[in-house]
């Protein structure tokens, strides 16, 4: 279920092996600048990504609510054996405030996973991750539900989003984690800092870094004169006020330093070095654009010299809270 264009990761120890840049769906439905949502021009990128050894495609029922598995299921009709499907269950979101609703109650595991793989028109998902842990029932008895659905064949590997080292540990004691996705870059190092990857390395499970690009951030094509689109998920992140993408202009100027030093674009960069962190990480970058999948899976295959990853690894702190 790989490509040999681009190097290969194993997906925890699941079995399943992975291109090791995947490719992350949720700005085809929303968050992002959702006046240009185009589902034509989302096929042909999800296409393009197979195409370029992409295999890890990753949704939820979160993301539109519904249409983006809806929008794969219809992409991969055709595809489904190229594909390691990943979605999730356990979170909702309110579109106009992205407010979450949590809910990990055992009960409703099997029948959000129903409602999944109707839309994914499938009848397995490859790995099914507990978007966020719901703070009302314990960790322990979600992942027991979610167990289940393994051994009854229709899901073939579990995994957490957004789960601290504990709950974790807690869980993999009822059945292997094989995935922790959760948001790492250049400018979120969290997973560094409270031992999420830590824990991912020495438990056998791969992380699995949403927003590698810093929401595009990173690539330099967020100015300080851009606007946001009202309903867009960064107008209200602390993170793109005015006086935060001023303060982190810095960051984008040093990446885009290293990136002319080493004849590379800003995005490969960033990638690279998440890559490069360990080699428990798949990061999955989010697009809409076939030219800038090309450009992400490129990334694979990014050397950055020791001195140049010793000086992004000294990065400032980013002005602004993550969420």
């Amino acid at each position: 279920m790989t490509d040999d264009r681009i190097p290969t990761r194993p997906l925890g120890r699941s079995g399943l092996t992975v291109g090791a840049v995947g490719l992350g769906c949720m700005s085809m439905s929303w968050a992002y600048d959702p006046s240009q949502k185009d589902d034509a021009a989302s096929v042909d990128t999800i296409h393009a990504a197979l195409e370029a050894g992409v295999t890890l495609i990753d949704t939820a029922p979160a993301y539109g609510p519904y249409h983006n598995e809806e929008l794969l299921g219809r992409a991969l009709s055709d595809r489904r054996d190229q594909v390691v499907l990943a979605t999730k269950l356990g979170m909702s979101v309110d579109l106009k405030t992205f407010e979450f609703t949590k809910d990990g109650r055992p009960e409703n595991v099997a029948p959000q996973l129903e409602e999944s793989l109707r839309r994914l028109q499938t009848d397995v998902i490859d790995l099914y991750q507990l978007h966020r842990v719901d703070p009302n029932v314990p960790v322990e008895e979600t992942w027991g539900a979610m167990a289940e659905l393994v051994r009854r064949g229709l899901v073939r590997a579990i995994g957490l989003s957004e789960a601290t080292a504990q709950e974790c540990a807690r869980a993999h004691a009822v059945h292997p984690v094989s995935s922790v996705q959760s948001e790492f870059s250049l400018w979120t190092r969290d997973v560094l800092e409270k031992g999420v990857l830590a824990w991912c390395e020495s438990n056998g499970a791969t992380l699995i870094p949403f927003a590698p690009l810093g929401r595009g951030f990173l690539t330099g094509a967020i100015s300080t004169e851009h606007k946001f689109e009202a309903n867009d998920f960064r107008a209200r992140n602390p993170r793109f006020t005015d006086d935060a993408r001023a303060g982190n202009q810095r960051l984008v100027q040093e990446v885009r330093a290293v990136a002319a030093e080493v004849g590379v674009t800003s995005a490969q960069v960033a990638l690279a070095w998440t890559l490069a962190t360990s080699p428990s990480i798949v990061p999955i970058p989010g697009t809409r654009r076939r030219e800038r999948v090309l450009e992400n899976t490129a990334a694979a295959n990014v050397v950055l010299p020791d001195h140049l990853r010793k000086r992004l690894d000294e990065l400032p702190a980013p002005v602004g809270a993550r969420y």
